[in-house]
């Protein structure tokens, strides 16, 4: 990974469990905050027999042998790098992943394991574990599997779901890790921080950690036994005795997200007391997790939109540079091809539009898969971060433009998704290849139409500055 990169991509992850949510659905989201510039395409796989053996990644010297059978599957990575970087998305299995979080070791855990140059990096996890997996569970068997041989090469975190259950693992220095199933009535808030603490190696249905986890801790001096039950965060992660900017930078997004999904909850913003997962006040619903991915401290002195304040200290969940937000759902009583949703938001969620991909389509209209580091109109991710550019010119006059257009539209589509998905359940079973039709057919509406409504979006907006230009400069002399 080359360091600009590296210095850019941070992320914030919410997970949330079945019996946490008005409907019995299971979440896995992320935004992926990196750099406006790098247009996302959708990216389809086949299965196939007769795969490539070799991973060979292409910005970093990372390689390794791949099974020739591999399940297809879909991915939303930045257009430099097809193949790299899938990000999100299902397999034919039904398994979901999100790849990946941005997280770091400590110096002290590094000194014992450090991270291996050539390593397993977040560029390759999602092409080189997806594929291969039927299970959630597996997910995390692999890619531990994978730490442990090849090292890693930098820190991440790493979700699996599936209709049974879902799972999140975290690296730690070179060849460790932990993955925990996440619990059917809690959900996980993180920011570019390893949260995991609690870890026992007797429970397997619950957690998964590489063989000498605790034991390289205690021989290395980063865990005593005789100050209390082992700590996975104290012993392995950085926080901010390593760094201060974790106080500014990675705690306020989890205590403002957990302030809004728990009020009961009191966090001191300055202090990484937050639990690891937590009840809500509410259950989750889809909304839900739209509005907590536009989230910026709306409305209060940290509110760097309403503020003008692009040096505002608290970092915002909702950031421009984000490239997409995805929110994976899984209702696991509905046929997978319209029970296993992504949906995704290119570019910055606040300013953007949630869209659906179900897992039975196989393809989405062109504009979706094309896009550079140049904005063209025949590029979907340029098209939304056009709208987003402008409004961001004077956000406190256009941003609520954008918002209730897009709010409307998002409403809109989920009326229009519960009724066409009664009418695929009527004929799905008796009539496969009409109800995949039908599917295919009303996906690719859904997303042109999203295309029509951010050109007007865009077009009002400059409509507005034309306007607003020409008062300015009107020398209108007698």
């Amino acid at each position: 990974m080359n360091n600009n990169r590296k210095n850019l991509s941070e992320c914030t992850t919410i997970i949330v469990g079945d019996e946490a949510t008005t409907d019995g659905s299971r979440f896995l989201c992320r935004s992926s905050d990196f750099d406006a510039m790098m247009a996302i395409n959708y990216e389809f796989h086949k299965d196939t027999n007769f795969g490539p053996t070799e991973f060979v990644a292409k910005d970093s010297a990372f390689r390794c042998p791949l099974p020739q059978q591999a399940l297809g599957y879909t991915g939303l990575p930045d257009y430099q790098f097809p193949g790299e970087w899938g990000s999100a998305g299902f397999n034919t299995a039904g398994v979901g992943m999100s790849s990946t979080e941005t997280i770091f070791s400590s110096a002290e855990a590094l000194k014992y394991d450090p991270y291996v140059k050539d390593g397993l990096a977040e560029n390759c996890t999602y092409n080189i574990v997806l594929p291969y997996i039927h299970t959630a569970r597996e997910g995390v068997e692999r890619l531990g599997g994978l730490i442990e041989k090849y090292g890693s090469a930098e820190g991440f975190g790493i979700g699996f779901i599936d209709d049974k259950e879902v799972w999140y693992l975290e690296n730690a220095c070179g060849h460790r890790w932990l993955a925990t199933r996440i619990p059917r009535d809690e959900y996980f808030v993180t920011g570019n921080q390893s949260r995991f603490r609690d870890y026992d190696p007797n429970d397997k249905e619950n957690f998964l950690a590489a063989p000498d986890l605790v034991e390289f801790a205690e021989k290395n001096g980063l865990y005593d036994p005789k100050k209390g039950k082992f700590d996975f965060h104290t012993a392995y992660s950085h926080d901010g005795k390593d760094a201060q900017d974790d106080t500014t930078y990675n705690y306020p997004r989890v205590w403002g997200l957990q302030g809004i999904f728990s009020p009961q909850i009191k966090n001191d913003v300055t202090k990484n007391t937050f639990p690891v997962f937590a009840k809500a006040e509410k259950p989750f619903d889809l909304e839900t997790l739209r509005q907590a991915f536009r989230f910026h401290y709306d409305g209060t002195d940290h509110d760097p939109y309403l503020h003008n304040n692009g040096k505002e200290p608290y970092r915002p969940v909702s950031i421009f540079r984000t490239t997409q937000t995805h929110i994976i759902q899984v209702r696991k009583d509905l046929p997978a091809a319209i029970g296993h949703i992504t949906y995704v938001a290119l570019g910055m969620a606040d300013l953007g539009v949630f869209l659906p991909l179900y897992q039975g389509v196989t393809d989405v209209p062109e504009e979706y898969k094309t896009g550079n580091g140049h904005c063209s109109d025949d590029s979907a991710y340029w098209i939304f971060r056009k709208v987003m550019t402008l409004a961001m010119t004077d956000y406190n006059r256009f941003a609520p433009i954008v918002k209730e257009t897009y709010h409307k539209l998002e409403q809109e589509n989920d009326q229009r998704q519960k009724e066409f998905e009664a009418d695929y359940l009527k004929v799905c079973k008796d009539q496969p290849v009409k109800a995949q039709e039908m599917l295919q057919a009303f996906s690719d509406e859904l997303l042109v139409r999203a295309l029509v409504v951010a050109d007007d979006l865009a077009n009002d907006l400059l409509t507005r500055m034309t306007k607003s230009t020409m008062e300015e400069y009107l020398f209108h002399g007698a």
